[in-house]
């Protein structure tokens, strides 16, 4: 009797793995193994996490005799419901689609990833917060950190003071101290606001900064990519008479239900080609607002604050040394380091007459919800390839090794350098302080 209870425990449990892992597994696995071609690596910073590939001829593993003594990460919070001002585009869909039931039904060869439409789509999304799968990411990064480097002690953890970065802490909290964390570690915030100094989201202090140098650039490719498939929709949806809103709608809806419940009807209505055109707008935003593409080097001054803090962290400037350095902020906190180490740089730079196949700046790569960049700094006892007990710096974006390629003497198979060519090569970085006379040219002097 007992195996028979057994027995029937075992293929009760494996229909209800297999019904509910199924339509997950036939979303994601259908478009990556048909072709190689895969929805979520081409989300811009709106995909959900995985880890980045490692970049060709780096090894991810350093020699076993090397050692990480000291670990900074900045982590970006996990996946979130969309901004106000992007929901306002799928509500606006949800109105004009609901408006046009009738005709939706009385079409009559609706082809077959439109037939959802057939049942009505309403948006039941949230704004701003966390979703599920969000503190799912950051629970399991908590837990993942602390296997990573079980030698490293940590108390503090530090997040920029919005609700969706607060949570994210305390979900990695969780995972990485377990069930005991209220009472062995403590979460300290730093407000967000145009008053606070902080690296984490330094353009708030920069009055000359405006969100509008990369949204700009959005319009602009919208108006160029967008009407051949409003055309194309509108072929299809005959009578709806869809708008460039309502087609910008459909992409958020793609991937912000995507973000809250794993799985969008919206994302199989379009084609690879009009995906990869709204991944490059996303590049755009970011590379526009919060990279290279900011005037003069707004960018690099910006970003100067949080790689001046890994220098003077790793090379115990302050006095205090502190084996690991625990924070959340934005996808923007790293993409404007990124752009002061001068990483991720493309030449001549993006642009909105044309998208390019290849390109250096991916945020679907850099910055992809519950993003971690990660510094290292290590030491070896003895190896041909590093300098023994030297300490060496080496960046990890996304689980995988990012090569530090501006550092003056690389280690071409590692992507690293010692700390001393790190510090030297980032000098416009350690020589820029909040409110000196770069930052005020760059910045404008914000008064208070």
């Amino acid at each position: 009797m007992q195996l028979q209870l057994l027995a029937l425990f075992v293929a009760a449990a494996s229909f209800i793995v297999e019904t509910r892992a199924a339509p997950a597994v036939s979303a994601r696995e259908q478009l990556r193994f048909n072709d190689g071609w895969a929805l979520e690596d081409h989300l811009g910073n709106l995909s959900p996490w995985r880890k980045a590939p490692v970049p060709e001829g780096i090894s991810e593993d350093l020699p076993e005799n090397c050692v990480v003594d000291q670990v900074m990460l900045m982590h970006r919070h996990g996946s979130r419901y969309p901004l106000v001002t992007e929901l306002l585009f799928i509500q606006g869909l949800s109105s004009r689609l609901a408006n046009a039931s009738d005709i939706i039904q009385n079409l009559s060869d609706l082809p077959d990833e439109f037939q959802f439409l057939k049942k009505s789509y309403s948006t039941k999304l949230g704004h701003d917060d966390l979703t599920a799968p969000g503190r799912r990411q950051t629970f399991d990064a908590g837990v993942e950190f602390r296997l990573q480097y079980p030698q490293l002690a940590a108390k503090t953890i530090l997040a920029g003071l919005q609700d969706r970065v607060v949570e994210s802490a305390q979900w990695f909290q969780q995972g990485f101290f377990g069930r005991t964390y209220s009472n062995t570690s403590v979460l300290e915030t730093i407000p967000e606001d145009n008053v606070t100094i902080s690296w984490i989201t330094p353009m708030n202090t920069c009055p000359l900064w405006q969100y509008n140098y990369g949204n700009n650039l959005t319009i602009a490719w919208g108006n160029t990519y967008l009407p051949p498939i409003q055309e194309r929709l509108n072929d299809v949806l005959q009578g709806v008479e869809l708008s460039l809103d309502d087609v910008h709608g459909a992409f958020y809806a793609c991937v912000y239900d995507l973000a809250a419940w794993g799985v969008s009807p919206w994302c199989s209505v379009f084609t690879h080609s009009e995906i990869e055109d709204f991944e490059y707008e996303l590049d755009l935003l970011m590379v526009g607002a919060f990279g290279y593409n900011l005037p003069g080097d707004m960018g690099s001054v910006l970003g100067s604050l949080l790689v001046d803090k890994v220098i003077e962290r790793f090379t115990n400037a302050s006095g205090t040394s502190v084996p690991m350095y625990l924070e959340f902020g934005h996808d923007t906190s790293i993409d404007m380091a990124l752009t002061a180490l001068g990483l991720a740089q493309d030449d001549p730079p993006l642009t909105v007459d044309s998208r390019p196949s290849e390109r250096k700046w991916r945020t679907s790569q850099q910055v992809p919800f519950a993003a971690r960049m990660v510094f290292e700094r290590f030491s070896c006892s003895s190896s041909s390839e590093f300098e023994a007990n030297t300490p060496y710096v080496r960046l990890m974006l996304n689980a995988s090794p990012f090569p530090l390629s501006t550092c003056q003497d690389m280690d071409s198979k590692y992507g690293t350098c010692t700390l001393a060519d790190f510090t030297a090569s980032n000098k416009a970085s350690t020589d820029t302080v909040w409110g000196d006379a770069r930052w005020n040219q760059t910045c404008g002097n914000p008064g208070f």
